[in-house]
């Protein structure tokens, strides 16, 4: 900091003094006059080297400023000896002459004084005369006053030696080598002091962080010249703290390139696909290991399992495969950043394998597998057999997730596992809302008391009738409740079936809505309600009665009884005309009566839009009991006699009008051989139980079937309904004939001869038309095949010889054995 009050007046100001003088402490000193006024001005400091100040101008005839540091440690050093062979260095002689820059004067500022320029005669070692760099035009405020505080309290030795002085004393003094200096002028063209150094007075200086003024000072070396900036730049590079770091850089730079080098197009090291390692490897050598050790993998039949369903997945069914060069293409490249490459002398580096394959086909076997293990949720109920029941447990709901499934596939064939290892497919699944608790507890509540004995219905008017065990057993209906419990009810159809004729006590029953038919229409008889016990009723009534114990009894009151089949829904099924027609004709008696049974079972049935009807269960069993009688069937190809014999005719005049009504054909089977008396490739053949006749209403109205059977004559059967197409059938010619064997039986009774025929193929095609326009608009082939009838011969059988007499060779049938085992094949 500046302290005014010890800076001279400007009337003790001493005259300017133009003669450069050798300071004893080493330094050039010259005079300046005082700043007008009285006040000094401030002075301009020249940057030294490394960021460092020069010491500020002293006036002339002030003591000279010492730093303190310095000042202690001449204190601490001896006086020099002289040595006479030290070189010396003097000053023989000093004039002032003006050096520096020309400058313009300033406005308000003092007129440029001429400075000496002062010639020395130097003897010692040579030193830098470069001149120092200007000084920067402002100065830090703090160093300004640090300056000034020097200049005003110097701290000098007792005396003011000037030059004279140091001249008149020089023989009797040590020398010192005082090396030549060029002063640098300032902005004000001012001399200043530049201060010249001992060996090794002071220590380099820190340039990044100067720390006071007193630290600001050039750097010296131990010659006594300044150093330069390059020259001290170049220390500093010098240094360990420098050199050793980009020692370090400069190896890890040469082994990296080294690496690099040396790795060339190889795939990176320590590279695993899917368990394969190929890390080092050429890329034709990568591919190679690839499609050896894990191509097959990917290809081999999987075990999938999903819950507790197992199945096999064939990728290669699925087109699945290893895509070796888009693998190797994937796990080539080598990484150019220098940490990647020296993990990787330590840690795996894993690739993907690219998979390829059709999704198509491969959801086409998970859809297939997911058709073992999808399964609906099944609460806990309970079954009724007979009279016993008992609690079925629930089944959780499962359905396979598809897109998972699929995912799961993807990813075990990616890892190369082990085909044998099973893949774990996920599977969603649904709980259910009766647990097998609840089931129990219904059973033991409700059930068990309901069965345990015959419940007596009574009417209004004292009629009874009694609902047995077995009856109840077959109306209880069991469903999940609201609140999870296992709820029991009764099924009022179930309850009037089990009631039978003894509902008709109770009023008079209804009669349901037919449909009949005068010439070529048929029209539609309204239903009529009853009167009697209401089924429905008489369910909610007698539930809360079931868990009574015996006897039991419960009231039912009569009302109105609506019709089954109602006018509404005769008329809503657009039956109003015919639709096709067939007939066919018979001669034998015992087939007649059999075909008359059935057709009189079959007339007046109705068959409800997208419904399928079958013959063996429309009928049922046709036996003796039901009205039927031993007629001729074909049995393992030979004509015997059986029950229900003849039922074929019937079969095939109906599948006929299913052909001519454009109605869709589910199944049916043609006779083995062709019989004259149907039309080839058009015919059926059914057997109960075994081989039945079925098709399905695909229009949108209701089908009535009439049937007409006239005794030793024909069978007739008529579809009503809405006429959709005109149907035409065209058959082609007979091809593949194929003639009969010839085979001789004996004849033991049990021989029926055939005259044989020939056997055929033959093609039947459907045409479908408008009715209206006659426009084609499809078509349908039925493909039939005909086995050559045999000829079978009786052989009578030879006479017992008498005894005592060899018996002659029995006679030995020709051609084709009959099968051991009959089989039956129709009528």
């Amino acid at each position: 900091m500046s302290d005014e009050t010890n800076r001279p007046e400007p009337d003790q100001a001493p005259e300017p003094d133009r003669t450069a003088r050798l300071e004893p402490d080493g330094t050039i000193g010259s005079g300046r006059p005082a700043a007008p006024g009285g006040v000094s001005r401030p002075q301009p400091q020249a940057a030294g080297w490394g960021g460092q100040t020069p010491e500020p101008v002293v006036p002339p005839g002030q003591p000279l400023p010492v730093n303190p540091r310095r000042r202690a440690a001449d204190e601490a050093t001896p006086p020099p000896v002289a040595d006479d062979d030290a070189p010396t260095g003097r000053i023989s002689r000093a004039t002032a002459t003006p050096v520096g820059p020309s400058t313009a004067p300033v406005d308000g500022a003092e007129p440029a004084v001429q400075q000496p320029v002062v010639e020395q005669s130097v003897h010692g070692q040579p030193v830098d005369e470069r001149p120092a760099p200007d000084a920067p035009a402002e100065q830090d405020a703090a160093e300004q006053d640090a300056a000034e505080q020097d200049a005003a309290e110097p701290d000098v030795p007792d005396g003011d030696a000037s030059q004279d002085d140091a001249a008149e004393h020089d023989s009797d003094a040590p020398t010192a080598a005082v090396p030549a200096v060029v002063v640098p002028a300032d902005v004000f063209d001012e001399p200043t002091v530049v201060r010249t150094a001992e060996p090794d007075e002071f220590p380099p200086a820190d340039r990044r962080s100067p720390a006071s003024a007193e630290d600001d000072e050039p750097p010296r070396t131990g010659s006594g010249h300044l150093v330069g900036p390059s020259e001290h730049g170049r220390s500093r590079w010098r240094r360990p703290a420098v050199l050793v770091p980009l020692g370090v850089l400069a190896l890890l730079g040469v082994v990296w390139g080294a690496d690099l080098a040396l790795a060339g197009d190889d795939v990176p090291r320590n590279t695993v696909v899917a368990g394969v390692e190929i890390g080092g490897l050429s890329p034709a050598a990568a591919a190679e290991t690839l499609s050896t050790e894990l191509a097959p993998r990917v290809t081999a039949d999987h075990v999938i399992v999903a819950d507790d369903v197992e199945g096999v997945l064939s990728p290669a069914t699925a087109g699945i495969t290893l895509d070796v060069d888009a693998t190797v293409d994937a796990a080539s490249g080598q990484p150019l950043n220098p940490w990647t490459r020296l993990v990787s002398l330590f840690t795996e580096r894993t690739v993907e394998p690219v998979i390829t394959g059709e999704e198509t086909a491969l959801a086409a076997q998970i859809d297939a597998f997911a058709e073992t293990v999808d399964r609906a949720p099944a609460d806990a109920t309970i079954a009724v057999e007979g009279t016993d029941a008992s609690v079925v447990p629930p089944v959780t709901g499962r359905q396979l997730d598809r897109d998972g499934a699929g995912d799961a596939v993807t990813d075990a064939l990616a890892s190369g596992g082990d085909p044998s290892t099973p893949i774990e497919l996920p599977v969603d699944t649904t709980d259910v809302q009766v647990d097998e608790q609840d089931a129990q507890q219904a059973l033991d509540d409700v059930v068990t008391p309901a069965l345990s004995a015959p419940v007596t219905v009574r009417g209004d008017d004292g009629t009874t009738a009694e609902l047995d065990v077995a009856g109840i057993a077959s109306a209880l209906r069991f469903a999940p409740g609201t609140d999870g419990a296992l709820e029991v009810t009764l099924d009022p159809a179930a309850l009037r079936t089990a009631l039978g004729d003894q509902l008709g006590e109770f009023g008079t029953p209804a009669q349901d809505a037919r449909f009949q038919i005068t010439g070529d229409a048929i029209a539609v008889v309204p239903s009529v309600d009853g009167t009697g016990i209401d089924p429905a009723a008489l369910a909610t009534s007698l539930r809360p009665v079931l868990t009574q114990p015996a006897p039991r009894e419960v009231t039912a009151s009569l009302g109105a009884v609506p019709a089954d089949f109602t006018t509404d829904e005769a008329n809503a099924l657009g039956i109003v005309e015919p639709v096709s027609s067939f007939t066919t004709n018979f001669t034998n008696g015992a087939s007649g009566t059999n075909i008359r049974v059935v057709a009189e079972f079959v007339d007046g049935a109705v068959v409800l839009p997208g419904e399928t009807f079958s013959l063996n269960g429309y009928t049922g069993p046709r036996g003796e009991a039901q009205g039927y009688v031993p007629a001729g069937v074909i049995n393992n190809g030979e004509f015997t006699q059986a029950v229900g014999g003849g039922i074929s005719q019937f079969a095939t005049t109906m599948f006929n009008a299913v052909f001519f009504a454009g109605l869709e054909d589910v199944y049916h089977k043609p006779h083995s051989y062709y019989i004259s008396r149907y039309p080839a490739g058009r015919e059926a053949t059914v057997y109960y139980d075994s081989i039945d006749l079925k098709w399905r209403n695909d229009s949108e109205t209701g089908i009535y079937v009439q049937t007409q059977w006239v005794a030793g004559g024909s069978i007739t059967v008529t579809f009503w309904g809405t006429k959709r197409y005109e149907i035409e059938s065209v058959s082609s010619e007979r091809f593949n004939v194929r003639t009969p064997v010839v085979q001789e039986k004996p004849d033991d009774g049990n021989c029926n001869p055939q005259g044989g025929a020939n056997g055929f193929d033959i093609t039947v095609t459907r045409i479908f038309e408008d009715p209206t326009t006659g426009a084609q608009l499809r078509t349908e082939q039925f493909n039939t095949r005909y086995a050559a009838e045999p000829v079978i011969r009786c052989i009578p059988v030879p006479e017992q010889a008498p005894p005592g007499t060899a018996p002659g060779a029995p006679a030995q049938p020709t051609g084709r054995r009959p099968r051991s085992a009959p089989r039956p094949v129709g009528t």
